[in-house]
């Protein structure tokens, strides 16, 4: 449960900052209207994922799990080849705390990795399943506020904060979690594509009523992306920090760090009488 409910609603916010790219005279310009803005998403995206289709790169994860006083009482380590079909980000298992997967794991992943990608190459039937919320339909969830012009690691940004509507009226579980949010985006001004990211729940957000499990107050999410061989915007890393409450009872608190690097592009080559195969680009 350590990623779902924070990095869906995540997932949601990243796609809200790609948009035309502007020249440098245009952090003299007055702040663009970001409802606009945010309106010229769904095409500009559209073109972003076709690039990043032709991307492999390598995540590690941490997960550490805290105790009651804050400590930490175990660490895991996973390392992923992550690649993207339609737009989706396909994480494939190789590693688990520092060793490769076994010839059985390896097995049980290729075919959970199978399952995956045939139902992103499906994106209708995965859409019609998402709990994925529009740009539309988040303004009307969120409020906007305090726009204003920063610098971020060294070039212009402009940043603005958002905070879930209590009154909204909302339909499902990724819309209901809007209104326990708020949060903080950082859009590089140059490329318009989101730089850097933190969410946090500022009430307990209940799942199934709280029979279920509830996220505690205080939960929040930090996400950072950097531009990759001067083409394209890709993840670097994100950090985590889950409180929750599971069957009303046992307590929960995990911290969650991933460090995304070997970023890669590649090209698809086919031998005569030797298959596929996946090449690096140099």
């Amino acid at each position: 449960m350590h990623s779902s409910r924070i990095s869906l609603f995540a997932a949601c916010l990243l796609p809200l900052w790609p948009m035309q790219a502007q020249s440098p005279q245009a952090a003299e310009a007055p702040l663009p209207a970001i409802p606009q803005l945010m309106k010229e998403v769904q095409e500009h995206q559209k073109q972003l994922d076709k690039v990043r289709e032709n991307y492999t790169y390598t995540s590690l994860l941490t997960i550490e799990e805290i105790d009651a006083n804050g400590q930490v009482k175990n660490t895991e380590t996973k390392e992923f080849e992550v690649f993207f079909v339609h737009s989706r980000r396909i994480r494939r298992l190789v590693k688990k705390n520092g060793k490769p997967l076994d010839e059985q794991e390896q097995q049980k992943e290729t075919e959970r990795i199978t399952r995956v990608v045939e139902k992103a190459e499906n994106p209708d039937q995965e859409k019609a399943n998402s709990n994925h919320i529009g740009v539309s339909r988040l303004l009307e969830l969120m409020d906007v506020r305090n726009e204003r012009r920063e610098s971020y690691r060294g070039r212009p940004a402009i940043v603005f904060d958002f905070v879930g509507r209590k009154d909204a009226q909302t339909h499902g579980m990724a819309e209901d979690s809007s209104k326990k949010v708020q949060g903080t985006i950082w859009g590089d001004e140059a490329d318009r594509q989101v730089a850097h990211l933190d969410v946090v729940f500022n009430d307990n957000f209940h799942i199934a009523g709280g029979l279920a499990a509830s996220i505690q107050k205080g939960t929040n999410f930090h996400y950072d992306q950097a531009k990759v061989n001067g083409e394209i915007w890709l993840p670097t890393g994100s950090e985590e920090t889950m409180l929750a409450r599971v069957l009303m009872v046992k307590g929960f608190r995990q911290h969650v760090t991933e460090r995304d690097y070997d970023f890669n592009r590649f090209h698809v080559e086919a031998e005569q009488g030797k298959g596929v195969k996946v090449v690096k680009e140099e």
